[in-house]
């Protein structure tokens, strides 16, 4: 086949995907509130990324002198504090803004964590069944009767409190939810035709499971992953809350609300801020992930 034969196969079948992807698109841009919440989203990892060149001030300086000054307030420089100082005279945005990276990187790589292990055993569970299912399902059963914050205070309390602790310990402790989804999602494709004809044909369980079981279940994984991340982030925000999380000078908006909490009366700014912080990224989180179901869901086609 020549190269110009061979450029036009691969175009065609590129097509398809294109117009799955357009369709996609354009089902998803119909609703403005998940259209609201991908943008809110993309601003803040964006934010969070950009972080030295967004921030107008270094989020570690202090200056004790300057310290619960209200929003808008100007120092001897000439250079504005938006959101005021905390009680050490750092600057809240800027604060803000840097406390947005341990949130986003913790929500993301315990949901990666929690996802592939909840799909691993969910596949494993829905597609063989029998013992396996049962062992799977029983430690599941053990791992929501067990206290998240009982669990997370005694490794913490072993292994220190770190990123790398926190992300380990969130991860860990939520595959369940991804686990009965995906195996639910299953034990149903196992029935199905295509299936059972892949299986008299000779078809492998793991190249079964690879090829017509994971892609099927994959929608629904995604759609929870994408909404368990806002429960993550709260999550990761109350331990360092608790002060089981990052520890400072670290900024984290947890730790930030920990701080203001005790100023609450006197200087408002201080845990008010991180709070809306919170609220708007989860809030935005929430409604991709609310119009990403809808968009997905083949019986609501609009």
């Amino acid at each position: 086949m020549s190269t110009t034969a061979r450029a036009l196969t691969l175009r065609e079948e590129l097509r398809p995907a294109r117009r799955e992807w357009a369709l996609f698109v354009r089902r998803l841009g119909r609703r403005r509130t998940a259209l609201f919440g991908a943008v809110v989203v993309a601003l803040v990892v964006i934010t969070a990324v950009a972080a030295p060149l967004v921030s107008p001030f270094d989020p570690l300086e202090q200056s004790i002198g300057e310290r619960l000054k209200a929003p808008g307030w100007r120092d001897h420089a000439g250079r504005a504090h938006l959101l005021g100082t905390d009680h050490l005279g750092r600057d809240i945005l800027a604060r803000i803004i840097y406390g947005a990276r341990p949130a986003l990187l913790v929500g993301f790589a315990a949901v990666m964590i929690s996802g592939v292990l909840g799909m691993v055993a969910g596949l494993l569970a829905g597609y063989f069944g029998g013992r396996i299912d049962d062992v799977l399902m029983r430690l599941a059963d053990i791992q929501l009767a067990f206290p998240f914050i009982l669990l997370a205070i005694a490794v913490i309390g072993v292994l220190g409190p770190s990123l790398t602790t926190i992300i380990c310990v969130i991860g860990v402790s939520s595959w369940v939810v991804y686990a009965r989804i995906v195996r639910g999602a299953a034990l149903s494709l196992r029935e199905r035709e295509f299936v059972q004809a892949a299986q008299a044909l000779g078809g492998g369980d793991g190249r079964i499971l690879v090829r017509h079981i994971l892609p099927n279940v994959f929608t629904p994984w995604l759609v929870v992953a994408t909404l368990d991340m806002a429960r993550v982030i709260v999550i990761e925000s109350a331990l360092s809350f608790l002060g089981l999380g990052v520890q400072p000078p670290a900024a984290t908006w947890g730790g930030m609300l920990a701080d203001g909490r005790v100023y609450i009366s006197t200087a408002w700014w201080l845990a008010t801020f991180p709070g809306l912080a919170i609220l708007v990224t989860v809030l935005g989180i929430n409604l991709f992930g609310d119009g990403l179901r809808d968009t997905l869901d083949p019986r609501l086609k609009i």
